[in-house]
């Protein structure tokens, strides 16, 4: 007779789950669950195992901006030619993965910040982490700009540029939300118009030009 094997069960990712269980909530209540404990007895899930992996919703909520932040990276660097994009073809591959992404999420995102929008001076506590990790990339961006002389280095601004993509993606997730075209076609208008500003107000320009043309006179008096 025919030994089976005894299939052993599959170990469930109790941190994928909590996600997924917290967003399932909010897509069915609008709004986050009144309490960890409720929650957890829903998802018939013992209280502890939540905070095992968070110490809050607010945690959960940041890790939903992180996985997004992931996967849209993940998506990029799969990609061979992406390594052989100039900085601002990468940024714009970036926001058009991003958005992308977000799409899968639509819903979701919008019971959370359609009707209330993202604040435009303080931020919220769970894009902390997404804006860290954004900051991380756009500096290794940033810094391949500067070494193929795409971006233009200046003294005192140059350290702020990872800021100023940073409050970018602010401005195009804002634009996303808002954004009834077809297609969100507006929103990839917004990028790339947005995007190449940037990069154009990076870059050298006719003013650094005159201000090295002026240093040197005034060196060579």
């Amino acid at each position: 007779m025919e030994k089976t094997t005894a299939k052993k069960p599959t170990k469930i990712d109790k941190r994928a789950k909590i996600i997924d269980a917290y967003k399932t909530y909010v897509l069915e209540h609008g709004k986050s669950p009144a309490s960890v404990f409720k929650f957890t007895k829903e998802l018939k899930m013992k209280e502890v195992d939540f905070y095992a992996f968070f110490s809050s919703f607010t945690a959960v909520k940041r890790a939903v901006w992180q996985n997004i932040f992931q996967v849209t990276l993940t998506a990029l660097e799969s990609q061979k030619i992406y390594k052989e994009y100039s900085s601002r073809e990468k940024l714009l591959a970036f926001f058009y993965t991003w958005i992308e992404e977000l799409k899968h999420n639509r819903s979701y995102l919008l019971v959370l910040y359609g009707a209330h929008q993202l604040p435009s001076h303080s931020l919220p506590q769970e894009l902390k982490g997404f804006r860290n990790d954004f900051k991380e990339y756009a500096s290794g961006v940033l810094a391949e700009g500067e070494e193929n002389e795409e971006i233009a280095k200046r003294p005192y601004l140059s350290d702020k540029y990872d800021e100023a993509l940073w409050l970018q993606v602010l401005f195009v997730f804002r634009f996303w939300v808002k954004d009834q075209s077809d297609g969100f076609e507006k929103t990839d208008e917004a990028i790339e118009k947005s995007v190449n500003l940037a990069f154009d107000l990076m870059g050298k320009s006719a003013l650094d030009t005159f201000v090295d043309f002026a240093k040197f006179l005034y060196q060579s008096r």
